[in-house]
């Protein structure tokens, strides 16, 4: 990508200092453009010292319109609203907005591996970010995970990126293109921000395959019925890379008789489903896709299963934090929609207590009532305001509590778990409302089920 370039563009201005937006600030400053940051809240001291370095003028707590409407780009964080003044403002002038990612790309030529999904994005990225460096690949983690990708390009351009996006992340992309793209499944999520009509956020997450070709490479969910409609709808020029928990005509990788299979240019790879130490469903079509895209990059054989055997689940996703009195707490806090609950609870085996709730994103909840009513002897409501949960989960679960804290949250579930139970958090709702993110939110699972 070559369109961005000096002639039409001189100074950038970046909104919002966290990883994305000081990452673009750097590489900005590095190539040359009169760059400024501005941050509506107050900037992180290790955010501002980098910023320092570097010499880049920023401000915080607040946006002046001065330092802004003046830009030739914006270059907004993804977790800014479209909808607050200062982006309408920019609307009316005509000031192009684009994302971090969008930027990054024009200055570098790595072949880019890009994950998107409702849901198990993170893990399958981590995944097959963990399989190429095993394998020795000149590789990096960035965007929705790991280091920021205009970061990375400025300090240390690699060969190869894996890149987790998010629907936010993708609607500033326009250029980028994914040399390898992975559509996991496309589910109802973040409708708030998107005028609660679920084809926007289809349409954005349809977005990563946008300028592919023939030459590059789409690995998607066979059976997800939405993807298979926009497919239809838009009948990209790419090349298909489908996969499915069965063999399909046209699947390119399934399991057969306890096995994963990847169809490929060089022959059959074929590898025991046992080998993988992710459980559940969900991480059975996260792993197909990665095993997918590893052998598309040629990664041999053996290390491709001793990557298997030796990756470890990812913090805050179903991740197992003690047995106690012989009951299992489980920390699933990035489950931040419907459906990532419904997998989780698909796969247990055991009585639940479910922790749940926070801020509602325009969930539907019907998804998981059958499995609720069937596995959950109690549900714990984690959030501001419970109406929503109560309005759908009333009647249909016997023992229902209302807390307005983790440590609360952990004192009623221990005192009602018996042995043989799971103390679940899988919250459906992002965290906003009580915690920082979802990471502040699981640490404090982690933090009060340790001190029981």
């Amino acid at each position: 990508m070559n369109d961005f370039n000096k002639k039409n563009v001189s100074r950038i201005v970046i909104l919002g200092a966290g990883e994305s937006g000081v990452g673009a600030a750097v590489l900005a400053k590095k190539q040359g453009f009169d760059t400024f940051v501005s941050d509506i809240s107050e900037i992180k001291k290790s955010h501002k010292d980098i910023l320092g370095k570097y010499g880049i003028l920023y401000e915080e707590k607040r946006h002046s319109e001065e330092q802004i409407l003046n830009a030739d780009r914006i270059i907004k964080s993804p977790g800014i609203s479209n909808k607050i003044s200062i982006i309408e403002k920019m609307k009316e002038r005509n000031i192009p907005i684009i994302s971090e990612i969008e930027f990054a790309g024009y200055y570098t030529k790595a072949k880019t591996i890009c994950i998107t999904g409702s849901n198990g994005k993170t893990t399958t990225a981590t995944l097959i970010y963990y399989i190429l460096k095993y394998a020795g690949f000149d590789v990096a983690l960035v965007g929705n995970v790991g280091k920021s990708l205009a970061m990375q390009v400025a300090e240390k351009d690699c060969n190869y990126y894996v890149i987790e996006l998010s629907s936010f992340q993708l609607d500033g992309m326009y250029h980028f293109k994914a040399d390898i793209a992975v559509l996991l499944n496309i589910t109802s999520d973040h409708l708030d921000c998107y005028e609660y009509e679920i084809q926007n956020y289809i349409n954005s997450k349809m977005r990563i395959i946008q300028n592919q070709t023939k030459n590059d490479i789409f690995i998607y969910w066979s059976d997800d019925l939405v993807i298979a409609r926009e497919i239809q709808k838009m009948k990209p020029t790419v090349t298909f890379y489908p996969f499915s928990e069965q063999k399909q005509v046209g699947v390119k990788a399934y399991t057969e008789n306890g096995n994963i299979k990847v169809e490929t240019a060089n022959g059959m790879f074929s590898m025991p489903q046992k080998y993988l130490v992710l459980r559940g469903k969900h991480n059975l079509y996260n792993s197909l896709a990665a095993t997918a895209v590893a052998k598309l990059l040629g990664v041999k054989d053996e290390m491709l299963e001793h990557s298997f055997l030796n990756f470890k689940a990812i913090e805050h996703r179903m991740e197992k934090v003690a047995h106690i009195k012989g009951v299992d707490y489980i920390n699933d806090s990035k489950a931040t929609n419907v459906n990532s609950c419904f997998y989780v609870l698909q796969s247990m085996r055991t009585p639940i207590i479910l922790i749940l709730g926070g801020v509602d994103k325009g969930n539907d909840y019907s998804e998981i009532e059958g499995l609720v009513r069937e596995k959950c002897r109690a549900l714990i409501f984690l959030g501001v305001d419970n109406s929503k949960l109560h309005d759908f989960f009333d009647g249909k679960v016997n023992v229902i509590y209302d807390v307005d804290s983790m440590k609360k949250a952990i004192q009623y579930a221990y005192k009602i778990a018996q042995e043989g139970d799971t103390v679940l958090l899988s919250p459906c709702c992002s965290s906003f409302d009580l915690f920082q993110n979802y990471e502040d939110r699981g640490k404090q699972f982690k933090k009060y089920v340790c001190n029981l």
